[in-house]
């Protein structure tokens, strides 16, 4: 059976900028992202992938055959709105989601023109260079209900047992404001949200009560004042209900801790 994780995918294209100090700060993510396909224990048939960046009124998967990228970011230099990552798509998995999806009563949508946005194809980017392995994008659904995404990993853990990798892409730290503001200085808020994330994700019996009621850890919305970026964690930790989690990555990017997760 894979795993599946919850990644943070940085900011904007930085690992692909020049080396000066709009990377520098990403550096220990990069090297993480690196090697993260080097430490799986096999290789993926094909990935599930869910990213911050996409919501929809219903659950939808991104159905089309060989999707292009969506730079949806901005103020960053121009080759960076040339970048390449030529993945194939995977329309029978797509498929099969929401087969998934709708044997659990969850209604589902599929969108075959969309391309990727900067969630999926930048970190992807960085862990399989070779773009090789087929990949579906699943969006979150508007309204951002952590019950609502827990039960979208539920209802897709079998995929699990079937060579798909599932991957959630976002930021366990995700306030811009913070991050332009902070001056690489600790942040008592952001370090106790950080260490509550990281400790609520080791136990698989509380953990998704824990997610539900997110907003009430401390510091949790300066660190997530929006939680698209922590959703994708809910239908990752879905996937894996009840079974143990592990702190895959820990580092910092302008003084935020960011940390990511395996579960499984």
């Amino acid at each position: 059976m894979q795993p599946t994780y919850f990644i943070n995918h940085g900011g904007g294209p930085c690992f692909f900028l020049e080396p000066g100090p709009m990377r520098a700060p990403w550096s220990q993510l990069e090297s993480y992202l690196q090697h993260f396909a080097s430490a799986l224990s096999e290789r993926p048939r094909s990935i599930l992938i869910v990213s911050g960046h996409w919501e929809e009124s219903l659950p939808t998967v991104n159905a089309g055959v060989a999707p292009g990228l969506i730079f949806d970011y901005q103020g960053f230099p121009d080759y960076t709105y040339r970048l390449t990552w030529p993945a194939p798509g995977a329309p029978i998995l797509a498929a099969r989601i929401r087969e998934l999806l709708g044997s659990a009563g969850i209604e589902s949508a599929q969108n075959t023109v969309r391309g990727w946005d900067h969630g999926v194809f930048v970190p992807m980017k960085v862990v399989f260079p070779a773009a090789d392995i087929p990949v579906v994008q699943l969006s979150l659904q508007h309204g951002l209900d952590p019950e609502t995404h827990l039960s979208i990993g539920r209802a897709l853990k079998p995929l699990r047992d079937e060579g798909v990798l599932i991957l959630g892409s976002g930021q366990s730290y995700h306030n811009l404001r913070g991050f332009m503001a902070g001056g690489g200085r600790i942040d008592p808020e952001a370090e106790a949200f950080d260490n509550w994330l990281r400790k609520a994700m080791l136990n698989g019996a509380n953990r998704n009560r824990a997610l539900i009621e997110w907003a009430k850890a401390p510091g949790a919305r300066a660190a997530q004042p929006r939680e698209d970026h922590l959703l994708p964690l809910m239908v990752i930790a879905g996937a894996a209900s009840c079974e143990p989690g592990h702190t895959d990555f820990h580092g910092h990017a302008l003084g935020k801790p960011i940390s990511g997760f395996r579960f499984g």
